[in-house]
């Protein structure tokens, strides 16, 4: 008898012995969704998953509140007040840009994410996922991104420099907003979860957006105790980071992370074939089928055979998935059957 989806995915996150690695769709945008269900004849995104055999059920946070609703968007810091929870960027001057004293992270109005927050909707969801494959919440919790919105980016990263202190004070408020989030939908979904996607965008295309020691000194700490946090429930967890991060796998290994998710296939030293050689034995990923340009510009026959070399150099200890979690509009359905037909399939045994 075959193992489930759900054991396939623990197998592969171990980096065991499997009769093919796990493979996760990833998210499709709301843009997107609609041609995918036509092309697959399915009704919504979990009967999409069901044609495709996704070894993966996605649980999204039911979050809503005046901010945004999306637990990645609950935190405005943004001055600009005409602009949605969908226009904000990191880039926007934030609440914080010209404060350097700690005690002032105390003046935001911090809002108590028990109220947002939809408990009942939160264990509904996880118990109509099939219980067969990995239910996993998405919950983000991107501590940095949101201290980076707090001042604007290129204030959070000059106060991380000349006002440490204060970085960190808004850091750690974040990660504490983050932390009570994360336990009311815990708590909401306990004994229906089994893993969660976290994380933050450190890298860019050519290399990290600041130096391993700032994230080492700043982020990092948080980090651990958003993994601890989770863990202490049962759950597996994929940290998410696009870009170039190869100088800090390790460091998000040693988060406890248990696994490293999207490895951008175009990002400088993120192939899989350096990573197979760097960190083989050591980590385990979940990604790395190029979404910048093969999904979207590839045929179908260059998906699967790229899907079977990230398999050659993986047997186990990788996840496969488009290098990017959002399934944007521009990739054709053809190369997601592509994608599913190959990470899906099995090799006869002699």
């Amino acid at each position: 008898m075959g193992i489930d989806g759900k054991e396939r995915f623990f197998a592969t996150l171990a980096r065991e012995q499997v009769d093919r690695p796990a493979w996760w769709l990833g998210e499709p945008t709301e843009q997107a969704l609609p041609g995918l269900l036509r092309h697959f004849d399915a009704r919504d995104e979990a009967g999409l998953k069901a044609v495709l055999d996704d070894d993966v059920a996605n649980i999204n946070v039911p979050y809503s509140s005046p901010a945004g609703n999306h637990i990645a968007c609950s935190l405005n810091f943004s001055k600009n007040a005409s602009k949605g929870y969908e226009e904000r960027t990191l880039t926007d001057p934030g609440y914080f840009e010209d404060m350097d004293d700690p005690e002032a992270v105390d003046g935001f109005p911090w809002p108590d994410p028990s109220l947002y927050i939809d408990r009942e909707e939160a264990r509904g969801r996880a118990m109509a996922a099939p219980a067969d494959k990995a239910r996993m919440g998405l919950v983000w919790s991107c501590h940095f991104q949101d201290a980076c919105s707090a001042f604007g980016m290129e204030s959070a990263l000059v106060a991380m420099l000349s006002a440490p202190e204060m970085f960190q004070a808004v850091i750690d408020r974040i990660t504490e907003f983050y932390l009570q989030a994360n336990a009311v939908f815990y708590e909401a979904t306990r004994g229906y979860m089994d893993a969660v996607l976290m994380g933050n965008d450190f890298g860019c295309q050519t290399n990290l957006l600041l130096s391993p020691d700032l994230l080492r000194k700043h982020v990092f700490p948080g980090t651990k105790r958003l993994v601890d946090q989770a863990h202490s429930y049962g759950l597996k967890v994929i940290h998410h980071s696009c870009g170039s991060v190869h100088e800090v796998i390790m460091d998000i290994v040693a988060t406890g992370a248990d696994a490293v998710h999207p490895i951008q296939a175009l990002a400088a030293n993120m192939d899989a074939a350096t990573l197979r050689k760097d960190f083989g034995g050591r980590a385990s990923f979940c990604g790395g089928v190029d979404a910048q340009q093969l999904l979207v510009n590839g045929t179908p026959e260059q998906v699967e055979e790229e899907v079977w070399r990230l398999r050659d150099l993986f047997p186990t200890g990788l996840i496969v998935s488009p290098s990017h979690e959002a399934i944007l509009v521009d990739i054709p359905p053809q190369n997601i059957a592509a994608l599913a037909r190959a990470a899906g399939a099995t090799r006869a045994t002699p």
